[in-house]
C-alpha cells in the first residue's frame, strides 16, 4: 500500500495502470514476477494486490478516485505519508473510521477454530461487498441516460417490463407529473407498475415521495417504485410504510445489491466448486 500512495504524492491525478506500472518497477519485480498467477490461474497476483491495495486505502480516506481508472491522493493521504510510517498495512489503516466501518462489513480474518470453507465463505463475502461498494460509487459517476439505462437493465434483469425494447420505450421519458415511467408487472401487461428514477447524491426527503405518490394518485395507481442512488431519510421511510398505495423505495445500496445479484454491471471472475467425500459411492458394492 505504501508504493502506491507514495506514487500519488505529488497529488496529481493518475490513471490506476500508471500507478501499478510504476510500483512495479520501484519494487524492482521482474516479468516472472508479474506474470505469478493466483492458485486460481485466473489473475495475477501483483494485479490483484494492487488492486486491493487501492480498494482498501480509498475505504480509509487516503486516496480518492475522481473519475473511473484514475487516482488522486487526498489530504488525509498527504499527511500520512508526513508522518514517514515504514509501511501501511490493515493495522494502520484501523485508526480510521471509514476503514472500521468497512471491515466490520467484511469480516475476513481467520481464527484457529475456522475451518479453510468458513474462511472461503469470509472471502467471498469481503469481495461482494467491496464490489457493491464500487458499483454505487459508479452509479453516481454515469450519466443520468446512462442510469435510466441501468434502471431498465435491473427491472428487465428482475422479470418486470417485459423486454428490454418494452421498457426502454416506457422509462425515460419527460418526467411528467413525477412520473419518470411506466412499466408492466409482467410479461402479459397485467398491471403497471410507475417509476421514479433519481441519481442523485442527497438524502431522498418525505417531500419528494409525496410527489410521487400524489402523481400515482393522480393516475389512478396504486403501485410504484421509487429508485435513487442516494438514501431517504427516515420520515421518507416511515411515510412510505403508511401508505394505501404500494410504493417500494430503492436506496443506492440495495440498487447494487440487485445489481450484483442479478449480474448487472458485474462479471463472474473465478468459479470455485468446493467439493466433498459422496459417502454412497464408498458404500455401494
Amino acid at each position: 500500500m505504501l508504493p502506491v500512495l507514495e506514487e500519488l504524492a505529488d497529488g496529481g491525478v493518475r490513471s490506476g495502470q500508471d500507478v501499478a506500472n510504476a510500483v512495479a518497477h520501484k519494487l524492482h519485480l521482474s516479468q516472472e514476477d508479474l506474470e505469478q498467477m493466483l492458485p486460481s490461474g485466473k489473475q495475477k497476483l501483483f494485479q490483484n494486490r494492487e488492486a486491493w491495495a487501492v480498494t482498501y486505502m480509498a475505504k480509509a480516506g487516503l486516496i480518492e478516485r475522481p473519475e473511473r481508472g484514475f487516482l488522486r491522493i487526498t489530504e488525509r493521504g498527504s499527511a500520512v505519508l508526513k508522518q514517514k510510517q515504514g509501511k501501511i498495512d490493515n493495522v494502520f489503516l484501523f485508526r480510521f473510521k471509514e476503514f472500521q466501518n468497512f471491515k466490520a462489513k467484511t469480516p475476513v480474518e481467520t481464527t484457529d477454530d475456522s475451518t479453510p470453507q468458513e474462511d472461503l465463505e469470509k472471502g467471498f463475502q469481503a469481495i461482494g461487498v467491496s464490489v457493491r461498494e464500487e458499483i454505487l460509487e459508479r452509479l453516481h459517476e454515469i450519466t443520468p441516460s446512462r442510469f435510466e439505462q441501468v434502471v431498465i437493465d435491473v427491472l428487465v434483469a428482475m422479470g418486470y417490463g417485459g423486454s428490454h425494447e418494452d421498457a426502454a420505450k416506457a422509462v425515460g421519458k419527460s418526467g411528467d407529473e413525477g412520473i419518470d415511467g411506466v412499466i408492466n408487472e409482467d410479461r402479459l401487461g397485467l398491471d403497471s407498475i410507475y417509476i421514479q428514477a433519481k441519481r442523485w447524491k442527497n438524502n431522498v426527503g418525505r417531500p419528494d415521495v409525496q410527489s410521487f405518490v400524489g402523481a400515482l394518485s393522480g393516475r389512478h395507481a396504486s403501485k410504484g417504485i421509487f429508485i435513487t442512488t442516494s438514501s431517504y431519510t427516515n420520515e421518507a421511510t416511515e411515510y412510505a410504510k403508511t401508505l394505501r398505495e404500494k410504493v417500494i423505495l430503492i436506496d443506492g445500496e440495495r440498487l447494487a445489491a440487485l445489481m450484483f445479484e442479478f449480474n448487472i454491471g458485474v462479471s463472474t471472475e473465478n468459479t470455485y466448486h468446493v467439493k466433498r467425500i459422496d459417502t454412497d459411492y464408498f458404500l455401494n458394492a
